[in-house]
C-alpha cells in the first residue's frame, strides 16, 4: 500500500488550530479536502479562515494565485458525517478525549468505505485505545502533526497494537507526500517526542528545586552553552505551564509512575497559582500582563571580570573537553602538560578544573566542575559549580580562565551533573531506552527530536560525540548521589557502553 492517490478526498474533522492546519497541508498538496465539525457553522467559519491564510500566502509571493484559487475550490466544509462517505483518508483533530474519538471512528465506520484510512492526531492518548472498538481496528493509525501544521515538519506515524502495515505505510507515504518528514513509531505513552523531551523539563525542574539557579540562569546555561534554541522555563510559559504538565503527568501515569517521567512540584504549584506563561501574563516569567508588553526579562547570573590564570596544566584524556586546550592556547594563556591520570586543568593556585560528571565538589578539597558545551568554540556563555568549601581563589582562576575565552561564567550550586551534562545524558538515555524497547528506530529519534522540537542535535548523535559510555558514567555517577531510580542507565544505554566495553561493572 502506498500513499493515498492526489485525486483522492481527505476529510478532517474537528475544526480548531490543529484541524485547520492539517487541512491546509492536504489542501496544498492537490486533494480534496472536507471539514467537518460538530458544533453547527464551526467547518464553516474554518473552511474562511483556511483561504484567508492562502491569501496570505500570495501575498507573501509563497503560492501563486492560481494555486490558490484551485485549492479554494477543492475545500468544502460537510454539515454531516455523511458527506465524507467517499473519502480515502479521515483525520481526526477533535478534543483529547477517549470516548469522544471512540464514538466518532465508530461512526466513521459505517460510512466510509473499507479501505478508507481513519487517523488520529492524539498526542496523549493511545491509538490502540482510539481503535479498540472498531470491528476493523487494522485501519486506524497515528498521524501526530506538530503545530502549526503547515510550518513544523515533522510527523509521528504511530502503529496502534492492532494497526496493520499496510494502513502504517499508506499514513507514512502519504505524510511524505505531502512534503512532510514522517516518523515511525509504536504506541507508547508519549510516542517519540513528549517522550524522549521530558528530562529537558524535568532536569531543570529539578536543578531549579535544588536551588543550585534561577530559571533565566538555567535556560541562558541552556541555550548559549548547550546550543538549544529556547531554554526550558521560557519554552514552558510559551506552551502553557498547564499544558505542559499535564502532557508530563500524562507520560508519568501512563508508565505506572516510574520515577523518571516524575513531575515536578514547583510547576505544580505554578499551574495551581493560575500562572500558566503568557497566555496569563506571568509563569517563570512575568510578561506584564495577558499581552505580554511591557515587563523587563530577569537577567541570569553572570560573575563579574576576574583575572586570567597565567597557565593551566592539562591531566589526561579531556574527552569532550578537549577543545578547550586549543582555545586557551589561543586566548595566550599557556597550557602544559600534565600526568595522564584523572581528566582535569590543574590551576596555578592547586585547585583542579573538571568537566561535569555526575558528582559534587563538596566531595572533593578543591575542585571546582564546568558544564558541557555542545560546542566549546561557539558557546558565549559556561556554568561553574563549587561548593561553599571550594577556595575562593579557585573559583575565581576557574572564572578568569573561561572570562579569558570570550564566555560569560555562570556560578551555579553544587549539583551532580550540573545542568548541560545531566540534561544530555537523559535525553541519551531516554533514546536508547526507547530504541531498545522498538519504539523507533535510533535515526527516526534523531529525526524528530531536531525536526519536532529542534534540538541541535538528536541525542543518539551526541551519544557519539561524547563516547559510547559518557551518559552511562555520568548517570551511575548520580543514581549513587540520588538513589531514587530516575538516575539509573536503562538497560539500552548499559547495553550500549558495556558493548563498548568502556564500563566496568562494579
Amino acid at each position: 500500500m502506498t500513499a493515498i492517490g492526489i485525486s483522492s478526498t481527505v476529510a478532517v474533522v474537528g475544526t480548531g488550530t490543529m484541524g485547520q492546519g492539517i487541512a491546509q497541508v492536504a489542501l496544498v498538496a492537490g486533494h480534496r479536502v472536507r471539514l467537518y465539525d460538530a458544533a453547527p457553522g464551526r467547518a464553516e467559519q474554518a473552511a474562511g479562515a483556511i483561504v484567508r491564510r492562502l491569501d496570505r500566502l500570495v501575498e507573501k509571493g509563497r503560492i501563486p494565485a492560481d494555486a490558490r484559487n484551485a485549492a479554494r475550490a477543492r475545500l468544502s466544509p460537510a454539515a454531516t458525517l455523511a458527506e465524507l462517505a467517499d473519502s480515502a483518508l479521515v483525520i481526526e483533530a477533535i478534543l483529547e478525549q477517549l470516548p469522544a474519538k471512540q464514538e466518532l471512528f465508530t461512526a466513521l465506520e459505517d460510512i466510509v468505505p473499507a479501505e478508507c484510512l481513519l487517523a488520529t492526531n492524539t498526542s496523549s492518548l493511545s491509538v490502540t485505545a482510539v481503535a479498540g472498538r472498531l470491528r476493523h481496528p487494522g485501519r486506524c493509525v497515528g498521524l501526530h502533526f506538530f503545530n502549526p501544521a503547515p510550518l513544523l515538519p515533522l510527523v509521528e506515524v504511530v502503529s496502534g497494537f492492532a494497526t496493520d502495515e499496510a494502513a502504517a505505510t499508506s499514513a507514512y507515504e502519504t505524510a511524505a507526500a505531502w512534503g512532510k518528514t514522517p516518523v515511525r513509531c509504536a504506541d507508547t505513552p508519549g510516542f517519540i517526542v513528549n517522550r524522549i523531551a521530558r528530562p529537558f523539563y524535568a532536569e531543570a525542574l529539578r536543578v531549579y528545586e535544588e536551588r543550585a539557579a534561577d530559571p533565566a540562569t538555567i535556560d541562558a546555561v541552556l541555550c548559549e552553552c548547550g546550543g538549544f534554541t529556547m531554554g526550558p522555563f521560557e519554552l514552558t510559559d510559551l506552551i502553557g505551564q498547564d499544558v505542559n504538565e499535564a502532557v508530563t503527568r500524562s507520560v508519568w501515569d501512563s508508565f505506572y509512575q516510574d520515577p523518571k517521567f516524575t513531575p515536578s512540584l514547583a510547576q505544580r504549584r505554578l499551574v495551581e497559582a493560575g500562572l500558566l506563561g503568557r497566555k496569563s501574563g506571568r509563569g517563570w516569567f512575568d510578561y506584564g500582563g495577558a499581552d505580554g508588553s511591557g515587563a523587563e526579562r530577569p537577567k541570569p547570573h553572570t560573575e563579574a571580570p576576574r583575572k586570567a590564570p597565567d597557565f593551566v596544566i592539562a591531566h589526561g584524556d579531556l574527552g569532550p573537553a578537549a577543545d578547550l586546550v586549543a582555545l586557551i592556547e589561543a586566548a595566550g594563556i599557556e597550557v602544559r602538560q600534565g600526568g595522564e591520570d584523572g581528566a582535569r586543568f590543574e590551576l596555578p593556585g592547586g585547585g583542579e578544573l573538571v568537566l561535569a560528571d555526575g558528582m559534587t565538589s563538596v566531595e572533593f578539597e578543591n575542585v571546582v566542575y564546568f558544564d558541557l558545551a555542545l560546542d566549546y568554540g561557539a558557546a558565549t556563555r559556561i556554568a561553574l559549580a563549587a561548593s561553599p568549601d571550594t577556595p575562593e581563589r579557585t573559583v575565581q582562576e576557574a572564572t578568569g580562565l573561561f572570562q579569558a575565552l570570550g564566555k560569560q561564567v555562570s556560578v551555579i550550586g553544587d549539583v551532580p551533573g550540573m545542568i548541560v551534562a545531566r540534561t544530555v545524558a537523559m535525553l541519551i538515555d531516554f533514546a536508547f531506552d526507547a530504541a531498545a524497547k522498538e519504539v523507533a528506530s535510533p535515526a527516526d529519534i534523531d529525526t524528530a527530536m531536531r525536526q519536532g522540537v529542534n534540538y541541535p542535535l538528536g541525542p543518539v548523535e551526541w551519544e557519539r560525540r561524547l563516547g559510547e559510555s559518557w551518559a552511562c558514567d555520568l548517570l551511575q555517577e548520580m543514581h549513587q548521589r540520588i538513589p531514587s531510580g530516575r538516575y539509573a542507565p536503562s538497560l539500552g544505554l548499559l547495553r550500549r557502553a558495556y558493548a563498548a566495553q568502556d564500563v566496568v561493572p562494579s
